[in-house]
């Protein structure tokens, strides 16, 4: 509930700090006083609209705080929590209005968009007056109203819940479809491919491999003839090997004579020996590869342009090509396999939709038996606020094809004001007085269901008296049993059942300059007040003791 509303320099407001308790608070006083500005304030602080005229003469800002106590599973905590908001305590909405029409919000000090703090206001606040479009009049609210009135919520989430799943499983299969028509156009083409690519059979690192030796074997040729006579020059009739091997022996003869002298020289001789060897050997390997078959050649060519080809018409390098191969396979098994998958996708679709349908149809019935309670419990109310001649009826209008998370139910409050008019939705056929009352009506069969947890009514007694604004007052606190009223009256018959109850009036400061104060009186001076909502200006003492039975009858603050 609202607990403080603190405002500075709005238009006649320099000043202003009030507590709130539970219960029903009225606030009076004369017309002009600045009722409306209080009201204009306290909904700029709930995300109401901005206007730089709202800011005192003379300042170059203004500024509404108001404070709310609320419950720790409140709605309005979800909506802090999904925009990051810090939150521990009590809530604390403040709205700056500058001069130049800019504005800022914050909640709990941190600053937000002004939408945030209109969601997070609207769940803490209804504001109900005879020309109001919101609350009750959206049609848009009724649905969940009257699921609040039959205690129809969870039902009604398992709906939102049951439609999310059938959602899913509707996309999941158009997503199937989609892909699995997609491969079907693709068949053809992906078989040849695949056959294609399994015959080519690319090895890893094959064009690499391929490359290197088709360019060995073309300048094999050029090198060929110095090959042969290196190799002949080496280990042919020219070799130096021989002479080399026979004076190595003779050494071998001498080496007993004189080891000293001989043997290095035979150990260098054999590393000649050797080397000429190895380099023999490394010709004749080389000649050998030199010595290709052309056809060899072709065919090595055959392949680089067979793989090379494939790499442009997939358009993907050769060595992707055995990946792309196995794509291609994995696609051709899914479009076989998805003939299948689809059959049991479209019975998931199935089955999702019937429990949907199912689950939407028991929350239908439901809402048209408690439609049938909600009309009787708002109709007993009418008779006492002079509306005994019309007739209040909920309109449900079921149609599978609107089926939604909030099932297949259109919802709308409707009214006829008189018989044999013709009913249509309230926001329409009644008239300023009428809405107010009807509303007033509603909201008692609703009590604190489907409510936000503080209500404030703006003169819906306007223009009644007598029983009629005491059955009003009597309704008013009836309904404060239940959520904080705040209401904003001229009838005394409804400011003297108020439990707290505040006096708004104009103050001169200096010659050209008044200020709205507000303050709540004490059994004394409310009596007064009464009295002078009774006879006007000058009150008289059977205004007085007219105003001490009211209080009697109402609730003594």
């Amino acid at each position: 509930m609202l607990v403080q509303l603190a405002i500075r320099d709005i238009v006649l407001i320099d000043r202003l700090d009030l507590d709130f308790a539970s219960g029903l608070s009225v606030l009076t006083g004369e017309t002009g006083a600045g009722k409306s500005i209080l009201l204009d304030a306290f909904s700029l602080a709930l995300g109401g609209r901005g206007d730089g005229t709202l800011v005192r003469h003379g300042q170059s800002q203004g500024q509404v705080t108001a404070v709310f106590d609320i419950a720790v599973d409140h709605a309005a905590r979800a909506v802090l929590k999904a925009n990051d908001i810090q939150d521990d305590g009590d809530l604390i909405l403040r709205r700056v209005q500058m001069a130049d029409g800019r504005t800022r919000a914050f909640i709990n000090d941190q600053p937000v968009s002004v939408q945030v703090l209109r969601a997070t206001g609207a769940a803490l606040v209804e504001i109900h007056g005879q020309h109001d479009d919101r609350a009750l009049t959206d049609p848009a609210s009724h649905r969940a109203l009257l699921d609040a009135f039959g205690g129809l919520e969870k039902l009604a989430d398992s709906v939102a819940a049951r439609h999310a799943a059938w959602r899913k499983a509707t996309q999941t299969l158009a997503q199937h479809r989609a892909r699995l028509e997609k491969a079907r156009a693709e068949g053809d083409w992906l078989r040849h491919s695949v056959d294609e690519l399994s015959k080519l059979d690319v090895q890893p690192g094959e064009e690499e491999a391929l490359a290197e030796r088709r360019a060995l074997m073309m300048q094999a040729e050029k090198i060929a003839v110095d090959l042969k006579e290196a190799h002949d020059g080496v280990g042919g009739h020219d070799s130096p090997g021989p002479a080399l091997a026979a004076i190595i022996r003779r050494l071998e003869r001498r080496g007993a004579q004189a080891p000293r002298l001989v043997e290095p020289a035979i150990a260098s001789l054999d590393q000649a020996l050797n080397a000429l060897e190895e380099a023999r050997i490394a010709l004749q390997t080389a000649l050998e590869e030199a010595n290709f078959d052309p056809a060899e050649l072709e065919r090595l060519e055959e392949r680089l342009f067979a793989l090379r080809a494939a790499s442009r018409k997939y358009d993907v390098m050769v060595e992707g090509l055995p990946a792309l191969a196995e794509r291609y396979a994995a696609d051709l098994a899914a479009l076989d396999e998805g003939e299948g998958q689809l059959r049991a996708l479209e019975e998931a679709d199935r089955a999702a939709r019937l429990a949907y349908e199912a689950e939407a149809a028991t929350l239908s019935q439901k809402r048209q038996a408690t439609a049938s309670h909600l009309d009787k419990a708002v109709n007993g109310e009418l008779g006492p606020l002079k509306l005994e001649r019309a007739r209040f009826s909920t309109n449900v209008d079921s149609d599978k094809t609107l089926a939604s998370p909030d099932g297949f139910d259109r919802v709308e409050f409707w009214v006829q004001t008189n018989p044999g008019t013709r009913p249509g939705p309230m926001m329409k056929v009644a008239s300023g007085g009428e809405l107010s009352r009807f509303m007033l009506a509603l909201k008692v069969a609703l009590a604190d269901r489907g409510s936000a947890p503080t209500l404030v009514f703006d003169e819906i007694d306007s223009g009644v008296g007598g029983a009629v604004a005491d059955a009003i007052g009597q309704r008013l606190a009836r309904l404060a049993e239940r959520v904080q009223v705040i209401n904003v009256t001229h009838a005394p018959q409804v400011a003297a059942r108020a439990s707290t109850h505040f006096l708004i009036a104009k103050e001169a400061q200096g010659k050209e300059k008044v200020a709205t104060r507000v303050s709540p009186l004490d059994v004394a001076r409310r009596r007064e007040e009464i009295a002078r909502m009774l006879a006007g200006a000058h009150v008289t003492e059977e205004a007085r003791a007219a105003a001490d039975r009211l209080l009697g009858g109402g609730v003594q603050g």
